[in-house]
């Protein structure tokens, strides 16, 4: 019995080295992508400050320019109504035309009545059990089972005209169930 404590500790031993090892590998390959990552993301910080001084830099020139044949206070509008539309363009080209509806759509979607407002309708309910509802089976004309020529299939429920409720002896204790 003492040999096999022996190996038991061996091999919790070697479990834990192993763990161990796992773990100081992917905390090494993690440090160089986040090394790696912050490096990039560096450069593009870097890359959009020199671009803001530049563009500060050209709209100070277009001003000046502007300046030589305008008064001073004409100048800074004109540049600050060329940089707004400027802005403009570009939030439009951010936002594709494809992914808002034509206004024709809009009023087709709010008509249907699968229309919710803010997106799709949820697939089931908040719960996440399934659909709200079950399915309702297609019901061939004449009542449900009809077409199948089963015994009582096609008489109505009691107390009502809907869909036929099937008799104790027709149903089959081999075949799933569901309840309804």
């Amino acid at each position: 019995m003492a040999r096999m404590d022996h190996l038991e500790h061996l091999d919790k031993h070697l479990v834990d080295e192993l763990a161990q090892v796992a773990r100081e590998t992917i905390r090494d390959e993690l440090r160089q992508q986040t090394r790696k990552q912050r490096r990039t993301a560096m450069l593009y910080a870097a890359s959009g400050a020199v671009a803001l001084y530049a563009g500060a830099a050209l709209a100070l020139a277009l001003g000046l320019a502007l300046a030589l044949g305008v008064p001073d206070w004409a100048a800074a509008l004109i540049t600050a109504a060329i940089l707004g539309v400027a802005a403009y363009l570009l939030r439009g080209a951010a936002h594709p035309a494809g992914s808002r509806p034509a206004p024709e759509h809009e009023a087709q979607q709010a008509a249907s009545p699968e229309h919710v407002v803010g997106g799709t309708p949820p697939a089931g309910p908040a719960g996440g059990l399934g659909p709200a509802y079950p399915p309702m089976p297609p019901v061939a004309p004449g009542g449900a089972g009809a077409a199948t020529g089963a015994p009582g299939a096609g008489t109505p429920a009691p107390g009502g005209s809907g869909p036929a409720a099937p008799r104790q002896d027709d149903i089959d204790p081999e075949q799933p169930h569901h309840r309804a």
